[in-house]
């Protein structure tokens, strides 16, 4: 009986060492917890953290493209805002300017030359940084962009071949014409407008070539590309503009400006840009080289 009363005994207080033991681990496990909680609050405060400042560059374009090293600028051939020298380097009034606003960024510049109805997909993708080009802003590009300060005025004006010029002046209508636009911009929709059967090609000089070639009856083309590259001393001597769709629309002259994605913090270092280029001169003497100082907007 003796002997059976030590077991129960020793039994009991092994059991009461366990349950010590056990409320021991617990407690040790519940402190552990205690303090990984603020230590593991803190790395992931971190992460959030970290991440919130990765979000804001990413909403950043200035950022993306300040990392990145270069400013894409989406553009097309059109003299005198950009064409390629003899060497094959893209320059003109615009090109110039970009070139100056990239190195104001304190990256370099790339021209990408696109395709004028893809403008919108192009900078969306990310494929280019900004459209600067001589584009008109119409309601249709100020929809789709963040768009920069205007800076230079414009019209769209008719081309036709120069024996002719006498059978178009007096025209308020383009009724019965078959005449050759650039697919997607603002002289398309001046041609249509007026009555015109229209003839969609890549580029405004492709327009150029169709009257030229006596494929189309006329083009619609901006003024200041006519005035570079029609008339007495150009590739095309035997083209000259008569009648501005503008005034035959009843309409003010248009406005170039520079798109950017919506949203683009972009919008403000060009304007900043802009206006110091302007007050340094460097705006009116690029303008003065290519013969569109008269269209600039000096304000």
């Amino acid at each position: 009986m003796m002997k059976s009363k030590k077991f129960w005994a020793l039994l009991l207080a092994l059991a009461m060492v366990l349950s010590l033991a056990a409320c021991g681990g617990k407690d040790a496990s519940s402190d552990k917890s205690g303090d990984a909680g603020p230590s593991a609050a803190a790395p992931e405060d971190q992460t959030s953290g970290g991440a919130g400042d990765e979000q804001k560059d990413s909403d950043s374009d200035l950022a993306y493209v300040q990392n990145k090293g270069t400013l894409v600028v989406g553009m097309t051939d059109f003299a005198p805002m950009d064409y390629r020298d003899a060497n094959g380097n893209w320059i003109g009034f615009d090109a110039d300017m970009a070139s100056a606003f990239a190195e104001s960024l304190g990256v370099k510049v790339e021209f990408q030359e696109i395709t004028w109805d893809y403008k919108v997909m192009e900078l969306d993708a990310k494929s280019i940084d900004c459209v600067w080009n001589g584009m008109t802003l119409n309601d249709e590009v100020k929809a789709a962009m963040d768009t920069g300060n205007a800076y230079c005025l414009n019209a769209q004006v008719l081309v036709v071949p120069a024996d002719k010029a006498a059978d178009f002046e007096s025209l308020t209508s383009l009724e019965g014409l078959n005449v050759a636009v650039e697919s997607g911009s603002a002289g398309e929709d001046a041609a249509e407008a007026l009555g015109a059967s229209t003839t969609a090609v890549a580029k405004q000089a492709d327009a150029l070539m169709e009257v030229s070639a006596g494929t189309a009856d006329a083009a619609v083309i901006d003024l200041l590309m006519a005035g570079a590259m029609i008339g007495e001393g150009t590739n095309y001597a035997n083209l000259t503009y008569t009648v501005n769709l503008n005034t035959a629309q009843g309409l003010e002259s248009e406005e170039y400006g520079v798109g950017f994605r919506k949203g683009s913090d972009l919008v403000a270092a060009w304007n900043d840009f802009w206006s110091a280029a302007i007050v340094d001169g460097s705006v009116l003497e690029t303008g003065t080289t290519y013969g569109v100082q008269e269209s600039l907007i000096l304000e």
